[in-house]
């Protein structure tokens, strides 16, 4: 068994982690544990920190000052974390194209990329599509090859930031289920959104962030039934957190 079988990048641990930039801290002496399970949700208005916090997860980021640990180790390689960005990028290439690159860069060998590619197409619902250059397909369609293209990393972990933004509830209902198809194969999923019912659809535990904190961390159910600090119950209720 290989060590990629046998170590894990979960949990990842925040221990005072900020991130300055500009002379501003983006992030502000964060502390989370975000543990294998259930899907975490991140949820704050605009420039919260939400992308930012998502990034330093990945190993994107690094900071200011305070760590990051992935498994109880740091400066781990991202091997076994994926992040699917608000506006991906899809190459010149078909959709099939595109996983078969993400997998070659994955470190598949040829052999497998043709039988994996075939698999991760199917999973989000692009079977039929194969073949169709990536930039013709419809924003909804691009962001489940997106997801495809994540997922060829065979990851851990898999970051999403906001990825329903812009899509019309069809498309949006799409990722959410693929969101729990893959939470499901045991894929810790956290995902950064704007949307409260999507929170709500989809969250094991949620995070609120509002300048660059963390405001209240807990349980989905409770976060919603019960919120134990005035923004919450604020941002609950549609209220603007200024």
């Amino acid at each position: 068994m290989s060590m990629r079988d046998t170590v894990r990048d979960t949990p990842i641990r925040f221990d005072q982690a900020t991130v300055v930039a500009g002379g501003v801290a983006v992030l502000d002496r964060i502390t989370l544990t975000l543990a294998a399970g259930a899907t975490t949700v991140l949820i704050g208005p605009n420039g919260a920190g939400k992308s930012t916090l998502l990034r330093l997860a990945m190993g994107l980021t690094r900071p200011t000052s305070g760590k990051v640990t992935w498994g109880g180790r740091d400066d781990v390689p991202p091997t076994r974390r994926a992040i699917m960005l608000q506006r991906p990028t899809m190459l010149r290439r078909s959709a099939a194209g595109n996983v078969s690159y993400a997998l070659a860069a994955a470190g598949f060998a040829r052999a497998q990329r043709r039988e994996r590619t075939t698999e991760l197409i199917a999973l989000v619902g692009l079977k039929d599509l194969a073949d169709r250059p990536a930039r013709r397909l419809s924003g909804g369609e691009q962001q489940r090859l997106a997801l495809a293209r994540a997922l060829a990393r065979d990851p851990d972990v898999l970051f999403l930031d906001e990825p329903t933004a812009s899509l019309d509830p069809a498309a949006t209902r799409h990722i959410e289920d693929l969101v729990r198809t893959i939470a499901a194969r045991g894929i810790k999923v956290v995902m950064a959104t704007h949307d409260l019912g999507e929170a709500r659809r989809l969250a094991g535990d949620v995070v609120l962030m509002h300048r660059g904190r963390i405001v209240e961390h807990g349980a989905a159910a409770t976060f919603f039934t019960a919120p134990q600090s005035g923004e919450a119950t604020q941002f609950i209720a549609g209220e603007l957190l200024v």
